[in-house]
């Protein structure tokens, strides 16, 4: 069996998604988008006196019989990545930050493109963090119209990995799907082949906002599996209570869930979200509060009693520091979500109510992510029913280390950590310099910065996508300077024989 959490039992759940229904019939959703407004006014739906959008049941039935219950990412190659349905848990960076808390300095600050660039760079290679996503903005480094597409280029010129990613205006996807299909043999390609999740926000109070609007139909016209993500706040703009915030949650999901589908039945959707507690005293908005938490698991349940494939902002802290908060609040939920089969969790890497982002905290989450899919991997026997054979060997060795039983599982079954995460006694660590947290993930991103190795790319094509970026320009002005990967690293053999690197800095 899979290690697994439930919060709603089967009749909860119907009444859950009953009444959810029954409010996207009666109370409805403003559509703003007048493109994505006409299609649905085309479709059947109607509208009240308000103008809101009315769903009834049968067409919210249609579009979950239609709505595919799993789909597969793909890298920058075309090979398959990632499949998102079931209980497959997949781990990738937060997003929207807009800070970077710089390791060499100590400082939080604007993050910029050689910021971005190293977070790509060392995301590309942890292998716990199953793709990236365009996490923070570079800020004043590039035109505000076009941020989204430089963040996607410095993201595909970097890693073979795929990418969560969103527009940030009303007509930015278009842009940024050209650049993806020049990874693909043409636009029926990348359809077939997906590389990238867009993520469509819900506001709250049932509205869906002229950029939601038009990048939601955008996507779903060209292909783009994307991740309805409501922002529920609870205490503030829906109730505080689980059950009540859990419905309304619901509610904005499936408006998307249906709009997508009623472009285009088939799209491939993320039933998702970003919910966060409204504090009474401090007045934020903590997103690692227990009962937003809660909240995370209870809409997850919903979503895979629908059949969807499931999205979640876990995995991250609402800390300022990679602290103690911050690793209990992240392993913590890292851990909820691998438990509730989560299939994309967003939040590796960030701080500070998702606003700041630490690359020395991005690799110790890695450790903190594997050891959560490490806990949820099925249980079964493995060679140890019977026991009665081991229990007769510890008593005649008087030890199990070199036995046949743990040589055979020792490499699948305990999981070995990085040395971000202190493993030694107290002696060795001391001998190894006594480095705290901070320290040995900082040591751990320098050497992986050093250690990255580039994804050749043909030169015609960066060309295209960067031809791509300064159409977008309201005037001309040069790209910003990306930083030059690490020279190649020399080898040598080291004094048993083996081959070794030393990294050129």
């Amino acid at each position: 069996m899979r290690p697994r959490i439930q919060v709603l039992d089967d009749d909860l759940l119907q009444r859950i998604i009953t009444e959810a229904k029954r409010i996207l019939a009666e109370v409805g959703m403003e559509v703003r988008g007048p493109e994505l407004r006409r299609r649905l006014l085309d479709a059947g739906l109607p509208a009240d006196a308000q103008g809101r959008i009315l769903f009834p049941p049968h067409v919210v039935d249609a579009a979950i019989a239609t709505t595919p219950h799993s789909f597969t990412l793909y890298d920058r190659d075309g090979n398959p990545h990632a499949k998102l349905g079931g209980d497959n848990v997949h781990f990738v960076p937060a997003s929207s930050g807009l800070k970077i808390l710089d390791h060499r300095t100590g400082q939080t600050r604007l993050a910029d493109t050689t910021d971005f660039t190293e977070y790509v760079r060392l995301g590309d290679g942890l292998s716990n963090i199953a793709y990236l996503a365009t996490a923070f903005s570079t800020n004043d480094d590039i035109e505000a119209r076009i941020s989204d597409a430089w963040r996607l280029y410095l993201c595909l010129t970097n890693s073979r990995k795929p990418v969560v990613s969103g527009a940030f205006t009303e007509h930015g996807v278009e842009r940024m799907a050209e650049m993806m299909q020049l990874f693909r043999h043409d636009r029926a390609d990348l359809i077939a082949r997906p590389m990238s999740i867009f993520t469509i926000t819900a506001t709250g109070m049932f509205r869906y906002s002229e950029d939601s609007c038009q990048n939601l139909l955008d996507c779903v016209e060209w292909g783009i599996p994307v991740e309805i993500v409501p922002v529920t706040l609870m205490g503030l703009i829906a109730p505080v209570s689980l059950v009540g915030a859990t419905v309304f949650h619901t509610v904005d999901t499936l408006a998307g869930i249906v709009m997508a589908q009623i472009v285009r039945p088939g799209a491939p959707v993320l039933f998702g979200g970003a919910p966060a507690e409204f504090h009474m005293r401090a007045a934020t908005s903590p997103m690692l509060g227990i009962q937003a938490l809660h909240l995370d698991v209870a809409y997850a349940a919903v979503g895979k009693a629908l059949g969807f494939p499931t999205q979640s902002y876990m995995a991250l802290s609402d800390s300022k520091f990679l602290d103690a908060q911050a690793g209990a609040e992240t392993f913590g939920s890292a851990l909820l979500a691998a438990l509730a089969g989560i299939n994309s969790v967003s939040g590796p890497g960030m701080l500070d109510y998702v606003l700041t982002f630490s690359l020395p905290k991005l690799v110790y989450d890695d450790d903190l992510c594997g050891q959560a899919l490490h806990f949820v991997r099925e249980i079964k026997p493995l060679d140890d029913l019977p026991t009665l054979d081991l229990a007769r060997e510890v008593m005649s060795e008087q030890h199990l280390i070199t036995a046949e039983h743990t040589m055979a599982h020792w490499p699948q079954e305990l999981h070995m950590p990085s040395p971000v995460t202190d493993r030694d006694n107290r002696e060795n660590w001391a001998r190894a310099g006594s480095k705290d947290l901070v320290q040995r993930a900082t040591a751990e991103v320098e050497r992986r910065l050093a250690a990255y190795e580039p994804p050749e790319t043909d030169p015609r094509v960066v060309q295209e996508l960067q031809g791509i970026i300064t159409a977008g320009m309201s005037a001309p002005a040069p790209l910003p300077v990306v930083p030059p990967p690490p020279k190649p690293a020399a080898v040598s053999p080291d004094n048993d024989g083996r081959r070794r690197r030393r990294f050129a800095r």
